[in-house]
C-alpha cells in the first residue's frame, strides 16, 4: 500500500452578527436594564433574561436592588412597540447567603485569550467578521450578519446577509470594504456569498425570536478559542460567568505583553460562595503557568474593573473583548 499525501491547510472562520438581530436586541435589553439599576443602585444584584419576537418580549429573572426600575421604556426603546410580560423576583436567599459573604455567585469555568495577530489581541477572522458587520450596520441599522474564511491567513470567502438592502448595493459596500481594510489578504479573488438567500425585508423581532446569551461564541473570542458556557448580558459582576471572564482576557493580555508572546489562554474556576478560585492558570505559548499577582476574588475583580458602573449595553451590540473595554487595556 503507497503511502499517501496529506495536503496541510489552516482553515479559519468567524462570525459576527448585528445588533439589530434579534439575540443581540435580547442581549442589549438585558444589559440596559442591568445598567439602569446600576445607576440608581452600584451594588444591586441583577440577573434578567430577555426573550423576544413577534411582538412579544418576555422578561424573567431576579434582581435585589435599593431602587425599582421601570423596565417598559427600556425594553421599548431597544424593540419598538411590543407587548412586555415581566416576571422579575428578588435574588434568592440562598444564593444572597453566599455572595454576601462575598464568595462567587455560581459555580464555572471561565476563560480569557489574547494574541498578537491584530491590535485588537483577537483572531483575525474575528476582527474582520467584525469590522465588515459595523461597516454594513452603519449604513443599514438592521438585522444582519456576516462570516469570513480564511486559508493560511488569506481571505477565502465572505458571506454577508443584511435586511432591507439589494444585493447589488450590498455586493457594493463589500467590495468597497474589500478594497480599504488593511487587514485583508488576498491571493485570488474571494467568494462572495451576498444575500445568498435573496433579498430580504422581514428581520429582527418581526421574522424571529431571540434569547439572551445565545450568542456566546460571537460574544467571546469566535469558534477557534474556548469558551467557559456562561453568558454575560443580564448579570451583574457579582456573577463570575462575567466578571471572571473579563478579568481572564485582562491576564490574558497583560501575560501576552508581559511575555512579547504570540497567544495567551488564561483559565478561572469557581465553585458558588467561595471567594477564591479553584483555578487560575495561563498557558503562554503552549506552557503552563499559575496566575500570580492578581486579587481573583469577585470583589477584587469589581474593584480592578470597574465593574459596578453602567457599561454594559455596549458590550451587548459587537463583543465583550477587543473593543477598548478596562479588561481589553
Amino acid at each position: 500500500m503507497s503511502a499517501t499525501t496529506i495536503q496541510k491547510v489552516n482553515y479559519r472562520s468567524a462570525e459576527s452578527v448585528s445588533p439589530g438581530h434579534p439575540d443581540k436586541i435580547c442581549d442589549q435589553i438585558s444589559d440596559a436594564i442591568l445598567d439602569a439599576y446600576l445607576a440608581v443602585d452600584p451594588s444591586a444584584r441583577v440577573a434578567v433574561e430577555t426573550c423576544g419576537g413577534h411582538g412579544t418580549v418576555f422578561l424573567t429573572g431576579e434582581v435585589t436592588a435599593q431602587q425599582y426600575v421601570d423596565v417598559v421604556p427600556i425594553v421599548k426603546r431597544l424593540a419598538g412597540e411590543v407587548e412586555i410580560i415581566e416576571h422579575i423576583v428578588k435574588q434568592s436567599p440562598e444564593i444572597a447567603r453566599g455572595v454576601d459573604a462575598g464568595g462567587a455567585g455560581d459555580q464555572g469555568i471561565m476563560v480569557g485569550y489574547a494574541c498578537n495577530e491584530t491590535v485588537e489581541l483577537l483572531p483575525l477572522e474575528t476582527v474582520l467578521a467584525r469590522s465588515l458587520n459595523q461597516r454594513l450596520y452603519a449604513i443599514w441599522p438592521y438585522d444582519g450578519k456576516t462570516q469570513v474564511t480564511l486559508r493560511d491567513g488569506f481571505l477565502e470567502s465572505v458571506v454577508a446577509s443584511f435586511q432591507n438592502v439589494a444585493q447589488s448595493d450590498l455586493r457594493y459596500e463589500v467590495e468597497a470594504w474589500l478594497a480599504t481594510e488593511p487587514r485583508v489578504k488576498t491571493t485570488t479573488q474571494p467568494l462572495l456569498h451576498i444575500n445568498p438567500a435573496g433579498d430580504w425585508h422581514q428581520g429582527g423581532f418581526e421574522a424571529d425570536a431571540g434569547l439572551t446569551g445565545r450568542k456566546l461564541v460571537v460574544d467571546n473570542y469566535g469558534p477557534g478559542v474556548p469558551i467557559g458556557g456562561g453568558c454575560f448580558s443580564g448579570k451583574d459582576a457579582t456573577k463570575v460567568d462575567r466578571s471572571a471572564a473579563y478579568m481572564a482576557r485582562r491576564i490574558a493580555v497583560d501575560y501576552l505583553r508581559a511575555h512579547d508572546a504570540a497567544e495567551v489562554y488564561c483559565y478561572l474556576a469557581y465553585a458558588i460562595g467561595r471567594a477564591e478560585p479553584l483555578e487560575a492558570t495561563v498557558i503562554v505559548d503552549g506552557v503552563q503557568q499559575l496566575v500570580e499577582g492578581y486579587d481573583l476574588t469577585p470583589k477584587g475583580i469589581i474593584q480592578a474593573l470597574q465593574l459596578d458602573r453602567p457599561q454594559f449595553e455596549q458590550t451587548a451590540r459587537y463583543g465583550h473583548f477587543g473593543n477598548g473595554f478596562s479588561w481589553d487595556k
